[in-house]
This record gives structure tokens, sequence and C-alpha cells, in this order.
């Protein structure tokens, strides 16, 4: 889900077609129907660290790549990446950054792969896949996790060939998602709080590497993590609980 131009809200869905809704009318009357496979997400192009409304780029599990016109609607090009696993995008320094199952992806804005973030290989060996990912541009970092891995791991975007630095966090079952908010990342989570499964959010300094605070406010798992101006965030519960909360930004 992104805002687009102040006046509307794409939505993409499992069903392989995203929906516009007018924030006006509060209606859906328009509806992009050019992928084959479920929607994972919707991004708007940014160039030199300012949002562009000339374009936005969609993807979906099948690893197939949209770029759109926002005033027409219209394809501008469409690639499909090597792989079968897309789960979100990201637009960075003229490049989209792509998670995959096994690996990142650093394409060009044609479809054109130019860089990876390669899993290693004892991780490979223990089937583990590629969960969330977020990009730290001022520290010229992306951060990752995997699934069933309380670990985050961190690479440098110079020399992405370089074995990436490892935080761990302790009482966490696996990261779901994470957001970069001022120097810090929010790192949403399943994990354990008095003995309890909790959904936990972990506050980690980014020039520190350390974990300055530990959230509890969800009894399921974190999903979700949106910023608010870097001033709050809100974060999403699982389905047992189905609940947001809203934490100050410090």
């Amino acid at each position: 889900m992104v805002m687009v131009e102040k006046s509307q809200v794409w939505i993409g869905s499992q069903d392989s077609i995203i929906y516009i809704i007018n924030t006006h009318s509060m209606s859906c009357n328009k509806q992009l129907n050019d992928h084959r496979s479920g929607v994972m997400d919707i991004i708007i192009e940014n160039r030199n660290g300012t949002a562009s409304n000339s374009g936005a780029y969609s993807c979906s599990l099948d690893g197939t790549v949209i770029a759109w016109n926002i005033s027409t609607l219209k394809v501008n090009r469409r690639f499909q990446l090597p792989c079968q696993n897309l789960t979100s995008i990201k637009f960075h320094n003229n490049r989209l950054w792509c998670c995959t199952g096994s690996c990142i992806l650093v394409a060009s804005t044609n479809g054109v792969v130019r860089q990876e973030v390669k899993m290693e290989d004892d991780l490979r060996d223990r089937c583990l896949s590629f969960l969330c990912f977020q990009l730290f541009p001022e520290r010229d970092q992306v951060w990752a996790s995997y699934s069933g891995s309380s670990d985050l791991y961190i690479w440098n975007i110079a020399d992405l060939s370089r074995p990436p630095q490892k935080i761990h966090l302790q009482d966490c079952s696996e990261i779901t998602c994470m957001i970069k908010v001022k120097n810090q990342m929010w790192i949403g989570s399943r994990g354990i709080s008095q003995g309890k499964s909790k959904g936990k959010i972990y506050v980690i300094d980014a020039e520190k590497k350390t974990v300055e605070k530990e959230l509890v406010g969800h009894t399921d798992t974190v999903k979700a993590l949106c910023s608010a101006e870097d001033r709050y965030v809100l974060s999403g519960s699982g389905r047992d609980e189905g609940k947001i909360a809203i934490w100050k930004a410090e």
C-alpha cells in the first residue's frame, strides 16, 4: 500500500490486481491488471532523496517488476527478474533493490542485474531465506533478516562482497519487519517476554549497533511498522490480535 500524488492510495492484492482508491471520494474506481501473480510491493520512484511523481514500481511474487506512469496509469516498461519469490523492492541511487528468498538483487531500472547480496553458505545449508530488508542510505548500509532467525545482518553498500556485520537479538524468535526512523532501525519480531510469546520491537542505534529499547505492546507477532514524519511509529500485529500500537520516536 502506498500514497500516490496525495489523492490516491495504491493497494496491491494477492489476486494480482492493484486497486486505486481516491482519497477524496474514498472509492475504488480504477484497477491495474497487468500482474499475473500476487502483488507484493509498490514503491514511488525516489531520486536524489526527493520523491518524483513521474513513476511507480510494483512487483509480484513471480519475479515481475512493472514501471508505471502515474499520470496516465500506463505501463512504461516491465521485466522479469531471475527469481520466483520476489517479496519486496526499494529504490536507491537509480537502482532497484529486490528481495527474493535466496538473495537480494540490485538491478537497473531496465531489469539488468548489477549486483547481488548473497546468503552465507551456512545459512543456505540450513534452508533459510531472506525475510525482510531495509536500506540505510546515510550510512551506506543494507540491513536484512532471515526466516526463523534472531540475527540481523548488515552489509556495506559500497562493497557487498564483504561479510556482513551481525547483531543478535536476545529473546527473539524471528525478525518479521523493519523500518528506518532517524538514526535508528526499528525491528518488528516475534519474541519472548516474561516467559510468554509476544510481539516485540527492538530499537537499534544504527551507529553503535546496539539495542536501545525493547518494546512490548502486542500479544501477537509484529507484522508491520510505519513511520509518521519520524515523530511516531505505528506497529501492527498478526490476525490473532489484530491491533495497532502508536509509539513516540525519540
